[in-house]
């Protein structure tokens, strides 16, 4: 039967005896938490501490710790701590505590700095080859997924298609107005600026058409939508993956890819292009009004500057590029978002790393496209 625990101190000249007594276990933890500190200002008044165990009845890992804990706080006081009447049955759980901490971890060595970046050079080059096979798997499995729409046009999921061009075109045009106006506003305010200088102030509208029609119109929708719309993709598809609901569309037959992916996909392949019209057409609104207010250039002389300054091909080369950056926002929202693990964690990291693939692949694209165009003479 189990006994409260006691602890008697016996000061005597320089030597403390400790008694320990009862039953020193966790059901009396609050109690032996109590005794221990109790007798701690005694120990650095006493050169010798001894600990006589023979009336400990009951012993587990916390009161051994205590325990342990008043003869460490003697020896690195200085003074000497002896330990005696250890019943047989609770000698291996003091000797076990003994040793706990009694040895510090020894310092890590430094690595070789050389060495350390090949390590790091290593890694990158496997998630980056990783990356990529999860991307043409996913391009491959969309691919799949819509011949077979094409053979079987009566499978396509009409109603999800429209939803997702709703969200992803309609609901965006707001947004988009109004960055790309600001965009072709900034542009042409820092154009007369500078240009004024020079008394070319007419050249701003070759720059701003040109500039927006070819490039940034495209890119700063395309970026736009891969913050909007592709992180919307990964944080939906990561949420459906750990409820496991993906695993439970294939456990009914159905192809994920084909219910799920290829709807967003083709909602977006559609709405990049209209989208980038519009902020197009807003970004040079926006660059009229300053022409006007700030440059002192009437609404028909601007027009009549841009439409000499640009031609279709500036508007084919900024429209062509946007089904595709579209194809590659949408194949790597759906990727990340399908290699979303089980907790909150994964699902926020995967919908960062979707948006900073998709901008910077978005951003290679341009130029891959403006290094193709200039050789074609586009």
């Amino acid at each position: 039967m189990a006994t409260a625990p006691l602890l008697t101190a016996m000061p005597s000249g320089g030597l403390l005896e400790l008694r320990p007594s009862g039953s020193w276990t966790a059901a009396n933890a609050s109690i032996l938490e109590q005794l221990s500190n109790d007798v701690m200002p005694q120990l650095d008044r006493s050169s010798t501490i001894r600990l006589d165990m023979a009336e400990v009845r009951e012993l587990d890992t916390l009161g051994a710790w205590l325990l342990e804990k008043i003869t460490r706080r003697a020896v690195l006081a200085g003074h000497r701590a002896d330990v005696v009447g250890v019943a047989n049955n609770h000698a291996g759980l003091i000797e076990e505590i003994r040793e706990v901490n009694r040895h510090n971890p020894a310092a890590p060595r430094a690595p070789n700095p050389i060495v350390a970046k090949v390590n790091d050079l290593g890694r990158f080059t496997i998630g980056a080859r990783g990356d990529v096979i999860a991307f043409l798997q996913m391009l491959g499995s969309l691919f799949m997924a819509l011949f077979s729409i094409l053979r079987r046009p009566q499978s396509l999921r009409l109603t999800s298609l429209v939803y997702q061009l709703y969200r992803v075109g309609w609901q965006a045009i707001p947004i988009v107005l109004l960055i790309t106006f600001l965009i072709g506003a900034i542009i042409a305010q820092q154009g007369f600026f500078h240009f004024r200088k020079f008394g070319a102030d007419s050249y701003v509208v070759d720059m701003v058409g040109i500039l927006v029609l070819r490039e940034l119109g495209v890119l700063i929708v395309a970026i736009m939508v891969a913050g909007r719309s592709g992180s919307a993709y990964t944080a939906e598809l990561g949420s459906m993956k750990m409820r496991e609901e993906i695993d439970a569309l294939s456990t009914m037959g159905l192809d994920p890819v084909e219910v799920l992916i290829l709807p967003r996909v083709i909602a977006l392949v559609c709405a990049l292009p209209i989208l980038s019209f519009i902020g197009s057409m807003a970004a040079l609104y926006g660059g009229g009004l300053v022409a006007q207010f700030y440059g002192g250039m009437g609404p028909a002389i601007y027009i009549a500057r841009l439409h000499d300054a640009v031609s279709v091909t500036s508007f084919e080369v900024g429209i062509i590029k946007a089904p595709f950056m579209a194809l590659v926002i949408g194949v790597v929202a759906c990727s990340e978002g399908l290699r979303v693990k089980g907790s909150a964690e994964s699902l926020g990291k995967q919908t960062t790393t979707s948006v900073v693939k998709s901008i910077f692949l978005v951003i290679v694209l341009d130029g891959l496209f403006a290094v193709f165009f200039a050789s074609v003479g586009m």
